[in-house]
């Protein structure tokens, strides 16, 4: 009797023994199937799902991690909407907002009126006196100017004289240093009379003492030095 006993509840307890070991065996198998980890790691989305029977139940698992990797998406999606549409809308606004004005362009220079220059030759004296003496006009205006170099040694005047038709003459007195500096001599500007070539212009250096030796002549009129 015991014996039959013992018998019944071994082969029940065998039959019990045979879905559990199943179940048991039959994850593991499915999970590692394709060699890229279980269903565990699918559920996290760490690992593709299950393949065989099995993969419902991880099919089931990666569509509630995916349905709740959705709501997540979407709610960041949609807390993300709004700020790009104000961000569109504040862009669409000030693309509306027109543009300030450009500053006026700024005047050039004004053009400089011509003067014309009819000049004598360069000159120079034994004693260190270069000059170049020249009648100026522009603007409707006559002037004469000098220019020179000293290179004397000492301090010189110098007189310059422009002579115009009927007898109309400027004169005007400069300082000449003793630096071998160049320098100008210039008379007023007086308004023109005739035409430019009705006027002359003479410039003298000479010595301030009682002497008074003239060192240098040089005329807007002078010969070119060595013409016959």
């Amino acid at each position: 009797m015991n014996l039959r006993l013992i018998g019944i509840g071994a082969g029940v307890l065998i039959i019990l023994s045979l879905p559990l070991a199943g179940a048991i065996a039959g994850p593991d198998f499915a999970g590692q199937s394709d060699g890229k980890g279980g269903g565990l790691l699918s559920t996290f989305g760490l690992g593709h799902p299950a393949q065989g029977d099995t993969g419902s139940s991880d099919s089931k698992a990666s569509e509630k991690s995916g349905a709740s990797e959705d709501s997540g998406g979407s709610e960041k999606s949609g807390g993300s909407a709004d700020p790009g549409g104000s961000g569109a809308s504040s862009a669409s606004g000030r693309s509306r907002t027109p543009a300030p004005a450009a500053a006026p362009a700024r005047p050039g220079p004004a053009e400089q009126p011509r003067t014309d220059a009819r000049c004598g030759p360069e000159l120079s004296s034994p004693q260190g006196v270069e000059a170049q003496t020249c009648v100026l006009s522009g603007e409707g205006r006559t002037w004469g100017r000098s220019y020179y170099r000293n290179t004397s040694g000492r301090a010189l005047d110098a007189v310059l004289t422009v002579m115009g038709p009927a007898g109309r003459t400027v004169q005007i007195r400069c300082a000449v240093g003793a630096g071998d500096e160049p320098g100008l001599c210039e008379t007023p500007r007086e308004e023109s009379a005739g035409v430019p070539g009705d006027y002359s212009a003479v410039a003298e250096f000479a010595v301030p003492d009682d002497e008074g030796a003239l060192l240098l002549r040089s005329g807007s009129n002078s010969p070119v030095p060595g013409d016959g």
